[in-house]
């Protein structure tokens, strides 16, 4: 069986590699997460006064658009409805449970799309399929289903081209017709290139489904590899994690990854091909907390070092032990190697971490390599090649500097 040929337009979302998820809606006043409504059992008469004090008065799209490209990241996908059904962008008349009827008094979302533009960011929609405000969800959902098609029109007609939709929620209500086909047809009228992609999330991860899917998804964990043999059309795939263990803002939960679970878990992405959508949340009026944009900044260090390869790279079949692996450049010119967990040089023991350096095998590299060097500093490396092995002599990091993953760039003859 082939491999289907790949639409461009996904193939440029597969080269952006590395994005930037933002839950942000009226829960985040709460700070308790964004299913504080469904989990405590709120009642939506009260939990829409909400509503009433949401001023916005420390959003910023273009900080965020600039604190997502100093992360590394080349889209951004924002939360425009969430399941509580209030809209950051104006519904234009389809109820005033949105962000220009509140106290913001503004289209967050037309402030959000021209940032991203502005700043060579690509904008991403999500939105909820499901919704606790919308009585209609449970009492005539057909009802429901046109008033949803509607809203996405809307998105769809009025920002300009974007990136793509990101739905959330059919899981929901796995027996029911949710009339994708009529959804994605409103989407296609529109914006013929925006990427599709309705998350299955962690009920089951890396489901295909209607046709017109661009992206399978992964929620939290690791993505598997894709085989796409057979599959009715070449589609993406994207893995989501948050900063810590809620989407949204959350003022108690403490739990915040660490730059190396954040810098391997892209690389993991990466090595099966799968982008890497990295989530923040923002507090009650928008405010992005120091500690995140310090988890952002450093990504983005790493990035402005080694995200060469994370952009370009591919799998190509080739293999290492453990964790460490080879991505091919998509002009083919280039191997990226990814070495986790590397020493430093010398013996003093006064370092920590890393479990070698030396020689270290890889399997499957057919192509001819007439140079590898570190792409931090271009410390050239030894190596020998032959029936589809490379040995190389892996340098440890220089004292005083030490990477989650080490990348070293081989060019091919």
């Amino acid at each position: 069986m082939s491999i289907p040929v790949a639409k461009q337009y996904i193939l440029d979302f597969e080269q952006l590699g590395l994005g930037m998820f933002v839950h942000w809606g009226l829960y985040s006043q709460l700070g308790r997460g964004e299913w504080i409504f469904a989990l405590e059992k709120m009642n939506m008469d009260e939990y829409k006064n909400l509503a009433k004090t949401f001023t916005a008065e420390d959003f910023d799209a273009e900080q965020l658009a600039l604190l997502a490209k100093e992360a590394g990241c080349k889209y951004i996908t924002l939360t425009t409805r969430h399941h509580e059904g209030f809209s950051l962008y104006d519904t234009c008349g389809l109820n005033d449970f949105d962000a220009p009827h509140s106290p913001a008094g503004r289209d967050l979302i037309r402030e959000f799309v021209d940032a991203c533009n502005k700043h060579g960011l690509m904008p991403m929609f999500y939105h909820t399929t499901l919704d606790w405000y919308n009585k209609d969800f449970e009492e005539n959902f057909d009802e429901y289903l046109e008033y949803l098609n509607k809203s996405v029109e809307v998105l769809c007609k009025n920002y300009g081209k974007i990136g793509g939709l990101w739905f959330d929620g059919n899981w929901s209500k796995p027996d029911s017709d949710w009339k994708v086909d009529a959804l994605y047809a409103t989407i296609r009228k529109y914006q013929p290139e925006a990427m599709i992609i309705n998350n299955t999330g962690m009920v089951d991860p890396g489901h295909f489904g209607n046709i017109e899917i661009d992206s399978i998804t992964f929620e939290q964990g690791k993505p598997t590899p894709m085989n796409r043999e057979g599959m009715p059309k070449y589609i993406a795939a994207e893995m989501c994690h948050t900063l810590n263990d809620h989407w949204a803002y959350s003022a108690d939960d403490l739990c915040y990854k660490s730059p190396v679970e954040i810098i391997q878990s892209l690389c993991d992405c990466r090595r099966v091909g799968a982008n890497y959508l990295l989530n923040i949340g923002p507090e009650a009026q928008g405010r992005v907390n120091d500690f995140q944009k310090e988890q952002m900044k450093i990504l983005g260090r790493w990035m402005h070092t080694f995200g060469e390869a994370i952009y370009n790279g591919r799998p190509c079949g080739a293999a290492g032990i453990d964790k460490n692996f080879i991505l091919k450049s998509v002009d083919g010119k280039s191997l990226y190697l990814f070495i986790y967990d590397l020493a430093e040089v010398g013996d003093a023991n006064v370092t920590v971490g890393g479990k070698y350096r030396g020689a270290y095998a890889f399997g499957g590299v057919n192509e001819e390599i007439t140079n590898i060097k570190w792409m931090d500093n271009g410390e050239e490396l030894s190596y020998i090649q032959g029936n589809g092995m490379l040995a190389v002599n892996l340098t440890g990091h220089p004292y005083g500097t030490v990477y989650p993953v080490r990348v070293a760039k081989a060019d091919i003859k």
